[in-house]
């Protein structure tokens, strides 16, 4: 039996006898604190031989092997994660990442969900204190929910913290074109045919075509000359020709364009806009 297949089995076997002991927890059911114990030390060894077996693995082959044993979903849903917690730290600093100063240009794209994000912020927040004052006659059922309910809270800040910190960036050789944490789409300026002014503030889905929405609109189009591949958030790939997008000012994003596109091969269109 190779690890791989080891780590897998360990992995089925301890994650349903964890749900069947939580669901019982929440239900009332008193259960023997030895049996709770056993099962804690269980998750503990399992997730202990499993970070063993990971690191072992990275060892002996690199990146490549642990990519081998960890699916490309899970993999991307962690990074995405984590990279949504990272944004909260590089907000107050002002941190813009993968914004290298004096070389590339910084266009925001937040300021159209700043109002939707921290509305839903405020419904999160009155959602925990009020669940955390109604669970507390029951102990177990009230840490799980406030711990979801604090995780979910951050997660949602995060997620606007990723999109001020993570704007497009027009560097001398690419435009890359981002939203928040979980896209983050790299053009060769030699393939922009064209770019115009376009709102749109509906977005049919359509073979080749890719909207990066922000509050439900786009301010440019963009058509390419040759296909570039986006991947989703679980690593679905597929080839774009015609990107949308929003810009916190796109006309400043577009007269950037209109400098840095070779003239032989980019037209800069006028504004349109679309229902």
């Amino acid at each position: 039996m190779t690890l791989h297949r080891a780590l897998r089995y360990v992995a089925y076997a301890i994650l349903p006898a964890e749900l069947a002991l939580l669901g019982c927890l929440l239900a009332g059911v008193t259960l023997p604190r030895p049996l709770v114990f056993a099962a804690e030390a269980g998750v503990a060894l399992s997730l202990a031989v499993e970070a063993a077996g990971l690191l072992l693995l990275y060892r002996r082959g690199g990146v490549g092997a642990v990519k081998d044993v960890v699916p490309e979903p899970v993999r991307r849903l962690v990074g995405h994660e984590v990279r949504v917690l990272a944004s909260l730290a590089l907000w107050p600093a002002r941190h813009r990442f993968g914004v290298r100063p004096g070389i590339d240009q910084a266009f925001g794209h937040a300021r159209g969900q700043t109002a939707p994000l921290l509305g839903l912020t405020f419904v999160c927040a009155a959602e925990t204190c009020g669940l955390a004052m109604l669970l507390r006659p029951w102990p177990v059922a009230h840490h799980v929910v406030l711990a979801v309910d604090v995780y979910t809270l951050a997660l949602v800040l995060g997620m606007h913290a990723a999109s001020v910190t993570r704007p497009h960036v027009l560097s001398p050789g690419e435009l890359r074109i981002r939203h928040g944490a979980h896209r983050d789409l790299r053009i060769p300026l030699e393939r922009i045919a064209s770019v115009r002014d376009e709102r749109r503030y509906a977005h049919e889905a359509v073979d080749g075509v890719l909207n990066v929405t922000v509050a439900a609109r786009t301010s440019l189009t963009l058509e390419l000359s040759e296909p570039v591949i986006d991947a989703g958030l679980l690593g679905k790939r597929r080839a774009v020709t015609t990107v949308r997008l929003h810009a916190d000012e796109p006309a400043e994003l577009l007269a950037a364009l209109r400098d840095r596109l070779p003239r032989a091969h980019a037209d800069v269109g006028r504004t349109v806009t679309r229902a």
